[in-house]
């Protein structure tokens, strides 16, 4: 199954993504730009925010209140904003796509 990263800039990364990992953990696998992801996966920074695509946005599960707390120190805040560490692969997100953020 596959997950699409689009950059700021357009750039496309369209990568293998293995059901069980976070979206943080398969673009840190890859070096995709634009996730830094300083706290690994813990959820105590914003730093692997991404821009949902509209349509994907509602087949996530619903967002926790300590990501909905943490998304709130994301440098550019978006209505469909997601931490990529919260978001864990399944078969029914294949071709999941998102944005990145110029800045993190």
């Amino acid at each position: 199954m596959k997950v699409k990263f689009v950059t700021h800039t357009g750039e496309v990364f369209e990568i293998e993504a293995t059901p069980g990992l976070s979206l943080m953990q398969v673009a840190s696998s890859e070096a995709v730009p634009g996730i830094v992801a300083e706290c690994g996966g813990v959820l105590s920074c914003a730093t692997c925010h991404v821009h949902v695509d509209a349509e994907w946005f509602d087949k996530l599960p619903p967002v926790s209140k300590t990501e909905e707390g943490m998304l709130e120190y994301a440098a550019e805040p978006h209505p469909r904003g997601r931490l990529s560490c919260q978001i864990k692969i399944t078969e029914a997100l294949d071709g999941l796509s998102v944005v990145l953020p110029e800045n993190q």
